[in-house]
């Protein structure tokens, strides 16, 4: 087998096997070590994607035990959070660096 036969089949494979995000990426904006929205609904069953905008200086960690998430986004910048399929349910995440006003959940359904 050629290299790049081999290499488009490799390939193949790997897209076939990567979770499908929903569509559109969920946007999050973390201002004054705040969550907008704090409540975030999901299709469950279903891999998401969240796009988190810090407008803080600083950065802040997204964590969180129940959804087996951890993610630092530095301040003024952008980061994306993948979600694993999840059981209908609620999942609450933090932002580490300021837990007790960076809270939110995440509402599968």
């Amino acid at each position: 087998m050629k290299k790049t036969t081999f290499s488009l089949l490799l390939l193949t494979a790997m897209a076939a096997s990567a979770p499908a995000f929903a569509a559109d990426p969920i946007k999050v904006t973390l201002q004054n070590h705040k969550f907008t929205p704090s409540e975030i609904r999901v299709k469950a069953n279903t891999p998401s994607l969240i796009a988190l905008t810090n407008k803080d200086a600083t950065a802040e960690e997204f964590d969180s035990t129940a959804l087996k998430v951890e993610k630092v986004v530095a301040g003024n910048s952008t980061g994306n959070i993948r979600i694993r399929a999840l059981a209908p349910g609620r999942y609450p995440f933090m932002g580490e660096y300021h837990a007790d006003t960076a809270k939110g959940v995440v509402v599968a359904e």
